[in-house]
């Protein structure tokens, strides 16, 4: 938090010296009850003392003016605020080692699971794109707010051979760049999931600069386990997840970067860039909330001492 007038602060002196006189007050009056030698008479004949309770109204008197004053500081703390535009990009691995069963039911269908409730999940006004990719990469969908269109793309989706990752990246740089051409191009972000390394198109190095070079960030999800292995000719052909490659990418192109090894781990991660990509963080004044605080404990200063001792504080 940070404060746009702090020159309001000090106004807290003179609260400060408030408290400092009401301490002052109530060890002097303590004091003075002392002086009184017989306190078992004192005890018998005096009234039951109010205790603690004598300094919660004062205390949440002191506490209103500090709010108050800090209100008038004007305090700043970063909020999420939703984004009204944006174009995300979804580029799906459909190469043959996403058969791997080492997911259940296998990567490629939990990943098209989790993908369809990211893309359900997203705000309506979002502009929405698909490229799938294998040893080439295509536009499957270009950026639009017809979620169905997406939906039903996934559902077409079948694996071949090859995985183009660089290619990938620019299919949907491209994408992108069609969808508008005037200056207030709403903001962009890709959403890569593969698993394993690129093994034909352009390399992944220049695409991630390029991605870096036009602003568009690339978020990457290396989804599968180690241990995964794809049947090819009767033989089990080890298909690990190159999750190095994937990072290198991420974080050339100033996206994030994820590991998934199950349906729900990738759900999750899907959960977590919807949050990122459809919000933005904002500085806004937040005064708002000091004065009312500040209002609240005027409130219970005024009904404890009514409700105590009968009187206004």
């Amino acid at each position: 938090m940070t404060l746009l007038s702090p020159i309001w602060l000090l106004l807290l002196i003179p609260v400060a010296l408030l408290a400092v006189t009401y301490v002052i007050m109530a060890l002097r009056r303590t004091a003075y009850a002392v002086r009184f030698t017989n306190l078992d008479l004192l005890d018998k004949v005096a009234p039951r003392g109010p205790g603690w309770r004598r300094h919660v109204p004062a205390a949440a008197l002191l506490l209103m003016f500090t709010l108050l004053v800090i209100g008038f500081a004007r305090p700043t703390a970063e909020v999420q605020v939703p984004r009204e535009r944006a174009t995300i990009m979804v580029a799906f691995d459909v190469s043959a080692s996403m058969g791997a069963t080492d997911v259940s039911p296998n990567r490629f269908e939990a990943a098209k699971q989790a993908a369809r409730q990211f893309v359900q999940g997203l705000p309506e006004r979002f502009n929405l794109g698909l490229v799938s990719f294998s040893s080439a990469a295509s536009v499957a969908v270009p950026p639009t707010t017809d979620r169905q269109a997406v939906l039903s793309a996934l559902d077409r989706l079948s694996t071949s051979s090859g995985t183009a990752i660089g290619e990938a990246v620019y299919s949907s740089l491209e994408a992108i760049a069609s969808l508008d051409s005037q200056e207030d191009r709403p903001p962009a972000h890709i959403v890569l999931l593969s698993d394993g390394s690129s093994t034909t198109g352009r390399p992944v190095s220049e695409a991630a600069t390029e991605a870096s070079n036009r602003g568009v960030p690339v978020t990457t999800i290396a989804y599968g386990t180690p241990g995964g292995t794809i049947n090819l000719s009767g033989n089990e052909v080890p298909v690990p997840v190159d999750g190095p490659a994937l990072r290198g990418l991420a974080e050339t192109a100033g996206g994030g970067f994820y590991e998934a090894a199950s349906g729900d781990q990738l759900q999750a991660v899907y959960e977590d860039i919807g949050t990122s990509v459809g919000y933005r963080t904002e500085r806004q004044e937040v005064w708002q909330w000091f004065v009312a605080a500040g209002l609240i404990s005027a409130l219970i200063a005024a009904v404890t001492s009514m409700l105590w001792f009968s009187r206004l504080p």
